[in-house]
């Protein structure tokens, strides 16, 4: 089991030895269903559905990737970053998932009355002749300058173009013409299997490639912070600064970004994650353009139904979007949607989960009617909600408020127990004590009873239990009662806390 989850590919400060390789123009490989290519010694053979051709390695063993690196190496550049940290004279290094952190042994230098200078290293790409780059957008959110080095040794400045936080996608530029480029492929989906190669600048070590194969797709759920992409899922060796280099398959073309790896180390242990072409190259060539990426918004916090099917009394098979909260005065709450309601369909269209909600909204645009199907109170109901436009990932963290106060009084326990906890109504003194905002309702848990029942807290409130809101005491009874009479051992509930509102099912103790 993986003791902790870290998104930490971005910068990394050091020595950079820049790799040598050809200068030269548009790169050119073969497409998919070209002939065997000069200097290949394997064989190119019709796939089992007859796509195409796909790629046959000699038995036994693969095929160098030398002819492949050679080709595509002069495009992918490493990226420096220069940022300013507030005060102390020590050099920092920024890594993503880790904040600034100090370079050992060293004094901080460029330090002035406006803060030290913190460096960083990522990796990029070109995609474009007169010098367009791809890259994360935190490996250069916070840049004050920024440097490219090309793999045949020359340093340019670069500017940033644009950059989108929510794919964590940006483009920056050099100056000049007839750079080597490596283009997008959108329409060859690879395969669980398939070889790819990394190319970047880990650890500051420019030029660098790695090989292995997509080891998964459709990796929804890796970062909230980028709620618009599947990625790609690849076991090729990637590391701090490897950040916004290129995915590529074995014909030199760019199936991914580098952008993020799992490991309880900070170093690669296998487990990578691209962000695939298919949602790379429209983001960025609207960059290219000089476009301002905007989405479509409700403003609800949303997770998917499944966990809680069962302890809402769903019938088997119910898929959705469960909606825990809704943003005060956004248009989810101006059209009426209710946290605890189960969006089925959109437009018509089934929505299967969460993250299948996000990306179809975010595809609309500001203004536009949204028509959703949603399961309240045990009925299917139609709301209709006129999209806004998606704040900024800052703008939205702000709004989500901070943490749980500290120090806040011990109130007696006072109200009924019901399923092992002990809850009452919220009278005007429990809402003051336990600083529960207005508009929130339902019923406060005023002790959490025996072993601190699932995370309960004094405070707590009791929004909904399976798919009815809660008004008073006897409608947690009611729901416990016909959780117990149906067989089941969980109770969906949907319970207000200081970080946000919270699902979860709850497991119900034995009848006293």
């Amino acid at each position: 089991m993986m003791k902790r989850k870290e998104f930490m590919l971005g910068a990394i400060a050091g020595l950079t030895f820049a790799a040598a390789a050809t200068a030269g123009g548009v790169i050119d490989w073969p497409s998919a269903n070209a002939g065997p290519v000069a200097g290949f010694t394997g064989r190119l053979s019709p796939d089992a559905g007859g796509s195409g051709l796909a790629f046959a390695p000699p038995q036994g063993a693969p095929l160098s990737f030398a002819d492949i690196f050679a080709q595509v190496a002069p495009a992918v550049v490493q990226i420096d970053v220069k940022t300013r940290v507030a005060g102390g004279q020590q050099r920092f290094i920024q890594i993503p998932g880790l904040g600034a952190v100090p370079v050992p042994g060293e004094e901080g230098q460029g330090a002035d009355e406006e803060g030290a200078t913190a460096l960083g290293a990522g990796s990029g790409f070109f995609v474009a002749a007169n010098g367009y780059i791809v890259t994360n957008n935190h490996v250069v959110a916070e840049a004050t300058e920024i440097t490219v080095k090309l793999a045949d040794g020359r340093e340019l400045e670069a500017r940033l173009v644009g950059r989108d936080e929510d794919t964590d996608l940006a483009v920056i530029k050099v100056d000049g013409t007839d750079f080597p480029f490596v283009s997008f492929e959108e329409a060859a989906q690879p395969r669980v299997g398939d070889w790819v190669i990394a190319v970047g600048n880990p650890f500051g070590l420019g030029g660098t490639a790695t090989a292995g194969i997509v080891s998964a797709q459709g990796r929804g759920e890796v970062d909230n912070n980028t709620p618009y992409t599947d990625y790609l899922q690849i076991d090729a060796a990637i590391n701090r600064g490897n950040s916004g280099g290129p995915t590529f398959d074995i014909y030199g073309r760019v199936i991914g970004v580098n952008s993020a790896i799992y490991s309880p180390t900070g170093g690669s242990v296998g487990i990578g994650f691209a962000i695939p072409a298919s949602v790379a190259k429209p983001i960025t060539d609207r960059l290219m353009r000089g476009e301002t990426i905007e989405r479509g918004y409700l403003g609800v916090e949303i997770g998917n139904v499944d966990p809680f099917r069962e302890a809402m009394g769903l019938p088997a098979g119910t898929r959705g979007a469960l909606i825990n909260s809704v943003t005060p005065g956004g248009p989810a709450d101006r059209s009426g949607l209710r946290y605890g309601d189960v969006v089925v369909a959109m437009n018509g269209q089934p929505i299967l989960t969460s993250s299948e909600l996000t990306r179809r909204v975010g595809q609309a645009r500001a203004g536009d009617t949204l028509r959703l199907e949603v399961l309240r109170d045990g009925r299917r109901q139609t709301v209709n909600v006129r999209s806004g436009t998606r704040p900024s990932q800052a703008e939205l963290q702000a709004g989500r408020g901070g943490e749980e106060g500290a120090g806040a009084p011990a109130p007696a326990p006072v109200g009924k127990v019901v399923a092992g906890l002990t809850v009452a109504p919220i009278t005007p003194a429990l809402r003051q004590r336990y600083e529960i905002p207005a508009g929130v309702n339902g019923i406060v848990v005023t002790q959490a009873g025996r072993g601190n029942a699932q995370g309960f807290q004094p405070g707590y409130v009791i929004m909904r239990a399976r798919t009815t809101a809660i008004t008073s005491v006897a409608d947690l009874e009611t729901a416990v009662q016909a959780a117990r009479a149906g067989g089941g051992d969980s109770l969906f509930l949907l319970v207000w806390t200081p970080r946000g509102n919270v699902p979860l099912a709850y497991d119900l103790p034995e009848p006293e």
